[in-house]
């Protein structure tokens, strides 16, 4: 049986569709940060069937919220002190995220002024659908429907 052991400080990311914590370990840049972090691939869930779990021992300010709400708000974030949770953080879809993923549209003035930063904006919250927030190209998700 495989055992990992618990972190005195810092977060779990919980109920990660399996196959999907690797992209969140580089889209939240904690290869970036100074801290442990554990990954566990294709746990076995009663809920999920399997699930991934990242574990990660650095303070929750490092946390990017708001990039986790994008990539899936159904991750619970459990944040740990003392070796306890004392935290349970609900994701919320962001009505704004910045730098995270790229315009398609050839034309989009971020195609052209290189250092302009990405915006998109939610524009339809029961679809999860965003658009640049310059000429309004639509993105969604691959995963989502």
């Amino acid at each position: 049986m495989l055992n990992i052991s618990g972190i005195h400080e810092g977060f779990v990311l919980d109920h990660i569709q399996a196959g999907m914590s690797l992209r969140i370990y580089h889209d939240l840049k904690l290869d970036e940060l100074d801290c442990t972090v554990a990954i566990i691939k294709n746990a076995r869930s009663e809920k999920m069937g399997k699930k991934d779990i990242l574990k990660v021992e650095c303070p929750i300010e490092a946390l990017d919220l708001d990039i986790l709400g994008f990539i899936d708000h159904n991750i619970t974030v459990n944040v740990i002190k003392d070796d306890m949770i004392v935290e349970k953080k609900e994701l919320h879809l962001p009505r704004q995220i910045k730098n995270v993923i790229v315009c398609k549209n050839p034309r989009c003035i971020t195609s052209i002024e290189q250092e302009l930063d990405q915006i998109f904006l939610l524009t339809d919250e029961k679809r999860e659908i965003y658009r640049c927030k310059y000429c309004e190209e639509k993105f969604r998700s691959p995963k989502r429907k």
